[in-house]
């Protein structure tokens, strides 16, 4: 008895090598060009944050769109760069002078040193440490050249990608609509999502640090820190590592105070630090959350350090966008496909019977 044999549709076939093209070329792509994809995140953060006022300008301004994107991209290189700029210029002109002359920064950590040894048996000029301090320096300096070279490249990559989504402002998003796999209510959750979490980090993040800054440098101001600007700088800049946040900055100064038998300004600088610089993370979050993204504060925490190991700086922004969005997906598998596994259930259940 010849038993008859199920062929494979053709169209079958061809999906499956079609998918499979697709994914090679991806992951050809993925490999080349990885060192641009911060580059083409910054763009897409960008573009949400630019596409309303581009869309402002062209449609209700009149504006021609080479114009209007022209304008856009030259305001944020603006706003981007002169805050760096400034902050720079402002660590070069404090910390120039105590690099040419050492002697108080070594008195410092002389400082440092004695009173961890006497206190603590801790040995910070120990052999061993200063091994480990010239190794990381460096392995630091190495890093820092690359960063920059690579910050360059993907800052031309981000602009020169933002300029012709703004040219074709409108488009990514109708394209991303179709794209995505999932109802059209679904695929408005995705976008609502991307929006409002690329919008709540890249103006919440910035401000919380910069709130952060100045209430640090208030306190340093009041309890003997010197070069309060300075140090007001770094704590803002310290609030974007996770975990450590600030600490990086205002423990070492308490820990300084108290080396120096300033031990007044010692407890009121920690407190400071613990109390009022910390709980000023807290208040100004919760007033933003108001207007931004709720955020939980364990997918910021766990997105950024996700984020920057996988996508460095941008990683800020686009860590805690991926965790989010993976629940948000989890979120749409139920709501597409769960009622169909029901369905089929019945269905089998009603065959068997």
């Amino acid at each position: 008895m010849s038993k008859h044999i199920e062929q494979i549709p053709p169209n079958k076939i061809r999906q499956v090598l079609l998918l499979g093209v697709l994914l090679l070329l991806a992951w050809v792509l993925w490999t080349e060009m990885y060192f641009m994809f911060t580059g083409f995140l910054g763009a897409i953060a960008l573009y949400v944050l630019l596409r309303k006022p581009m869309l402002y300008l062209v449609f209700q301004k009149k504006w021609k769109h080479w114009i209007a994107a022209l304008t856009l991209v030259l305001l944020s290189l603006l706003v981007i760069i002169y805050p760096f700029a400034w902050i720079i210029n402002i660590l070069i002109d404090r910390i120039a002078p105590h690099l040419k002359d050492t002697t108080q920064l070594q008195a410092s950590l002389g400082q440092i040193d004695t009173y961890l040894h006497d206190r603590y048996g801790f040995d910070l000029f120990s052999l061993s440490n200063i091994e480990k301090v010239s190794s990381m320096a460096t392995a630091v300096g190495g890093v820092i050249v690359s960063t920059t070279l690579n910050t360059i490249t993907n800052l031309f990559v981000t602009y020169f990608v933002l300029w012709f989504m703004l040219m074709k402002v409108g488009h990514f998003q109708r394209w991303l609509l179709k794209a995505l796999p999932v109802k059209r209510e679904n695929a408005d959750s995705v976008l609502r999502e991307i929006r409002e979490m690329i919008m709540s980090n890249s103006i919440g993040i910035p401000v919380l640090g910069a709130v952060q800054g100045i209430v640090a440098m208030i306190g340093y101001s009041m309890f003997g820190v010197e070069e309060p600007i300075l140090w007001g700088i770094i704590t803002g800049i310290a609030s974007v590592i996770p975990i450590i946040g600030t600490m990086a900055a205002w423990v070492p100064l308490t820990v300084l105070a108290f080396a120096r038998g300033d031990t007044s300004n010692g407890i009121w600088l920690a407190l400071w630090g613990l109390l009022i610089i910390g709980g000023s993370d807290n208040v100004f979050r919760f007033i933003l959350q108001k207007y931004l993204a709720d955020i939980h504060p364990l997918i910021t925490v766990f997105g950024v350090i996700f984020g920057l190991n996988l996508f460095g700086f941008m990683g800020i922004i686009f860590g805690p966008l991926i965790i989010s969005l993976f629940l948000l997906l989890v979120r749409i598998y139920l709501d597409e496909f769960e009622h169909l596994e029901d369905v089929d259930g019945g269905g089998g259940a009603n065959t068997v019977e």
